[in-house]
């Protein structure tokens, strides 16, 4: 399987350029399953609820139509960081969209700062989907910071993990992926943004550095941390099944988790 990122920034506001932007990149990519940035086709530095209702979308509508026109001429599938509007609520979200159409949707559960101002947060649980026979599940930014958004996915069975992001702390998104991926022998994609965002007094720098990690936590191919950029690189999804650090000792069979005090999964 060939996966993929795409880093830049978007036009605050300026959807449907955005969206064409988007569109005239996943037509000359060539890779099985491609993620793109949070909240890729409207900016992040909103100022109210009420601007992000008027630039949020139904999932499916027009961009996941625009895109699905992408993703059926080249057989991929891409995961789309969006401002969804359902009913009277605004999710921060993740849409898995395939040549057929939108695959399934994950709203962001852990709202970063004022998106607790301007979002809903995320009512579906952690699905993880299947593209082309493996199983893929979805993050957005913030989620990195708990570590039982990842390993929920992983105990479902998600093979690769796809995490668009705006992330502003620099450094840490990246670190963190890193722990993430290790910790449960899953695949990673972060697509982040690059660019800085200012409204009113309110100035946001988003730190790039895209990449893609390997199970073992080795980082497979990264951004630079200000430029446009295009990453992508062959995997065997495979690898992510094989929880095993040594002959003895396996990740997921080792668990204990009558005594964490946790729910078990």
């Amino acid at each position: 399987m060939r996966i993929a990122f795409y880093q830049f920034a978007p036009e605050l506001g300026a959807v449907e350029k955005n969206r064409e932007r988007l569109a005239a990149v996943l037509e000359e990519l060539e890779a099985d399953l491609v993620v793109l940035p949070e909240l890729a086709t409207t900016g992040y530095l909103f100022t109210s609820a009420e601007e992000v209702s008027r630039y949020a979308e139904p999932v499916p509508g027009p961009t996941t139509e625009r895109l699905q026109a992408c993703a059926r001429r080249r057989n991929a599938h891409i995961v789309l960081g969006i401002a969804e509007r359902a009913d009277d609520r605004c999710y921060n979200s993740a849409v898995l969209i395939g040549p057929e159409g939108v695959v399934g949707t994950y709203r962001k559960m852990h709202l970063f700062y004022e998106e607790k101002r301007l979002f809903h947060p995320g009512d579906l649980g952690f699905p993880v989907f299947d593209v082309q026979g493996v199983k893929v599940g979805m993050l957005v930014c913030f989620d990195h910071f708990f570590p039982e958004a990842a390993r929920t996915l992983a105990l479902r069975g998600a093979q690769v993990i796809c995490h668009p992001s705006n992330l502003i702390l620099p450094g840490l998104g990246q670190l963190t992926t890193r722990v993430r991926a290790l910790e449960n022998r899953v695949f990673w994609v972060l697509a982040n943004r690059i660019g800085t965002e200012t409204r009113d007094s309110r100035s946001l720098t988003f730190t790039g550095r895209s990449q893609i990690v390997a199970p073992d936590g080795t980082i497979l191919i990264e951004a630079p941390p200000d430029q446009e950029r295009v990453g992508s690189i062959e995997i065997d999804p495979s690898q992510a099944c094989d929880k095993r650090v040594t002959p003895l000792n396996d990740l997921f069979a080792d668990r204990r988790p009558t005594w964490y005090g946790l729910a078990s999964v």
